[in-house]
């Protein structure tokens, strides 16, 4: 008996999740294939930026396991492309193919495509429905469409705090303060993201690399220094592979911007009004070039920056079961005048990681564009 196609956009959406860590710029999306008896003969999900899109992966495993597509159904995650991008496109692909019926769960928002799939598939006589669980679909690429229709990335700020609300001591140490497992697991959200974000204060007190290193990371994300005086060194780990660096700077010091330009760092000078890179227009460029998810690891400065501009739109936090006093807070930012003031957060999950507390919440009203 064939599957119901809900749980088979579910399969999709499924397939599409192990896309996430390798598909930036573009979106994760998943395709099954069914026969015209409704059995599923093919799969597969977006690839890296230049090859395979979902459909086209599904396609090339449902003729490796000798099956012909005439007839055949494509359930997929969102609207098949209809340009010519790195690749052709998907929706002359299943014409071409002989696919019948598409059952997609989402428009494309991108100009390009816009709906321009599903009249192409419509016109060669391909049965289109569209709106199958399109609310998880849109949440999967929650990034690809405030790139588009925000034009600024959908912004993650991660914060690793004792219970009492600490990411620091009052001298500065912070290593660490969550497990492990708390570590690794924020690594899975930083192999997901297109880009991952932090301040020249936290390169100067901890002199991270911000890559990903989890085994078999296919990808690494663009690091992005924000640097309003330049005082990051050629020597910094961040500055080495693997993986590109982009820093965001006020200055215009040429000496400086020379010295890193010459050990591979993209400088892009982005002064604000106060003499301090121009947050917003650095979010703006990032969605230009391609960021759609932007995961943030930050001090308090900067993190209370992006709130203040109402820039923030969901935080990963790992509280430790620890107290420990007097030290750096999350966030700085305010203070207010009235509790009406703050900003209301909406709880997406909780759950222990080791034997922290992971908390994930979203800005009430972000998501809605």
């Amino acid at each position: 008996m064939p599957a119901p196609l809900d749980a088979l956009m579910q399969r999709a959406l499924d397939l599409a999740a192990l896309a996430k860590p390798i598909a930036s710029p573009n979106p994760s999306v998943g395709c099954v294939l069914l026969s015209s008896e409704g059995a599923v003969i093919g799969e597969g999900h977006t690839q890296a930026a230049g090859s395979d899109h979902a459909e086209i992966s599904a396609m090339k495993d449902a003729r490796a396991r000798g099956h012909t597509l005439s007839g055949a159904t494509a359930v997929v995650t969102l609207e098949p492309c209809a340009h010519h991008g790195r690749t052709g496109p998907c929706a002359d692909a299943l014409i071409r193919a002989g696919v019948k019926r598409v059952v997609a769960a989402l428009e494309d928002p991108f100009p390009a495509v816009a709906g321009a799939g599903f009249a192409r598939l419509r016109n060669a006589g391909v049965e289109v429905q569209v709106g199958l669980l399109a609310e998880p679909a849109r949440e999967m690429n929650l990034g690809f469409f405030s790139r588009i229709q925000r034009g600024r990335p959908w912004v993650r700020v991660k914060i690793a705090a004792s219970l009492d609300g600490r990411t620091a001591l009052d001298n500065g140490i912070s290593q660490w303060i969550t497990s492990p497992e708390a570590r690794e697991d924020g690594q899975r959200f930083r192999a997901q993201a297109c880009a991952i974000l932090t301040g020249s204060g936290t390169v100067q007190a901890d002199d991270p690399r911000l890559d990903v290193r989890l085994a078999g990371a296919a990808r690494q994300p663009l690091r992005v220094v924000l640097d309003s005086e330049l005082t990051l060194r050629p020597d910094a780990r961040i500055v080495a592979p693997p993986g590109r660096l982009r820093v965001y700077t006020a200055s215009d010091e040429r000496a400086k911007i020379d010295a890193l330009a010459e050990a591979g760092v993209e400088i892009v000078p982005l002064p604000g009004p106060d003499g301090r890179v121009d947050l917003p227009a650095t979010l703006q460029h990032l969605a230009r070039s391609g960021t759609g998810d932007l995961h943030v690891e930050a001090g308090p400065t900067l993190a209370g920056a992006l709130v203040a501009h109402g820039l923030a739109d969901e935080f990963l936090v790992y509280l430790a079961p620890k107290l420990l006093g007097r030290g750096r807070d999350m966030l700085q930012w305010g203070p207010l005048e009235t509790l009406a003031q703050g900003v209301s957060l909406r709880l997406l999950d909780t759950r222990p990681v080791g034997p922290d507390l992971r908390i994930l919440a979203r800005v009430e009203g972000h998501d809605r564009f």
